[in-house]
């Protein structure tokens, strides 16, 4: 019986193709605004946890958050006295755009000391980091990330090349790895050439590595006790572990994916009206089929599974069209915005379930409604 009423129902959905997509309409576009906002969301997470990560857990970033509270250099590297503390390692970032030839990109400089990149863990793919002679002479050097290597020069053959930025020409003399993070859209330049386009001493910002990662909780003890003797202020820095970082990151995202999950899903409830709307009109237009089958002896079960298979029918197939043109979309703007997008699966799963929900749910009504006609009330409607 369900078989053939299966088949009934695809019969049916074949038949009347413009009227049948025309009410998945609403079920297509809430699966697609699920997946793929879900689908953003999360892989956006992972980028920005996996950049996280890779700078390692015996890793604290210190900022300045008071703008009237001006440090330099001198003041960050007294961190680099504590016991617990293994490095420090300022940065100054400035935003910019770099330009090669007619190609333009834009792209964040960080000025940065020679032990940056052993501190924050980035690894070079080729050429060389910046080093103390580059700070000392405040030279035009660049470390730039695949990112844009690949925008400006379209190629990762980049060393010796140029490319100007703030009115300086700058000259590549190291390649970062790939990461697959921001950190590929980076530009790393000798800390006092970033203050010197900045025209500022002023730093705020600065990674500290602890001695361990069995001494991160020292060191982050013993780097608020510091900033706090340079700022006087308890409320004008910040001093964070990347375990916290990835907790609240993690609060966060967690967060706004339910809120679009929920904002989208909105959509799916408007399709499911469309259906069960479109299903009141087949009971009506179908009430001849109705009597005469009530009439050979089909049972009121008969009559509304029916329908209501082709209510779930109807808001499956819709689920699953949206699933595919959300697979479909995200390689789009992944291309487009230069970065990996996975289906959120488990978004996808509850959202193809909610079809099912919503077919039953709205095609319940005209369901029951069909199944509770006599055979002569149909015949005589007709």
């Amino acid at each position: 019986m369900f078989f053939n009423s299966l088949r009934l129902a695809m019969r049916s959905t074949l038949a009347n193709k413009m009227r049948s997509f025309l009410t998945m309409l609403g079920i297509i576009i809430g699966v697609m605004s699920v997946i793929i906002l879900v689908s953003i969301a999360q892989s956006t997470t992972s980028s920005i946890t996996n950049a996280i990560s890779s700078m390692g857990s015996d890793l604290l970033t210190v900022s300045v958050t008071d703008e009237d509270i001006t440090l330099d250099l001198d003041d960050f590297m007294t961190l680099a006295d504590y016991d617990g503390i293994a490095g420090v390692a300022p940065y100054l970032t400035v935003s910019s755009t770099a330009r090669s030839g007619s190609t333009y990109t834009s792209v964040s400089a960080v000025g940065v000391t020679g032990d940056y990149m052993e501190i924050a863990g980035s690894d070079l793919e080729s050429g060389r980091g910046i080093v103390a002679s580059d700070l000392e002479w405040r030279t035009y050097t660049a470390v730039i990330g695949s990112g844009v290597a690949g925008d400006l020069f379209e190629s990762y053959d980049v060393i010796g090349k140029t490319f100007k930025m703030s009115g300086h020409t700058f000259t590549v003399v190291g390649l970062l790895s790939e990461s697959g993070s921001s950190n590929d859209s980076q530009i790393l330049i000798p800390l006092t050439t970033a203050q010197r386009i900045a025209d500022s001493t002023a730093i705020t910002s600065a990674y500290v590595q602890a001695t361990s990662t069995n001494t991160v909780d020292i060191a982050q003890a013993q780097a608020e006790y510091q900033m706090l003797l340079l700022t006087r202020d308890e409320d004008s820095y910040d001093v964070y572990n990347m375990s916290e970082l990835l907790d609240t990151l993690d609060d966060v995202m967690s967060t706004l994916s339910l809120m679009l999950g929920g904002i989208a899903a909105i959509s799916l409830l408007v399709g499911g009206i469309g259906i069960m709307n479109i299903m009141l009109v087949s009971v009506a237009e179908r009430t001849r089929e109705i009597g005469i089958r009530k009439a050979i002896g089909a049972r009121r079960s008969h009559i509304m599974m029916q329908f209501l298979i082709e209510a779930c029918v109807l808001s499956i197939l819709g689920g699953l069209i949206g699933l595919g043109l959300s697979a479909l979309g995200l390689q789009i703007f992944g291309m487009i915005a230069d970065m990996t997008i996975a289906i959120e699966w488990r978004a996808a799963i509850i959202a193809l379930l909610f079809c099912v929900v919503i077919g039953v749910a709205f095609g319940s009504y005209p369901a029951a409604k069909a199944s509770k006609m006599t055979p002569i009330e149909a015949l005589q409607r007709n």
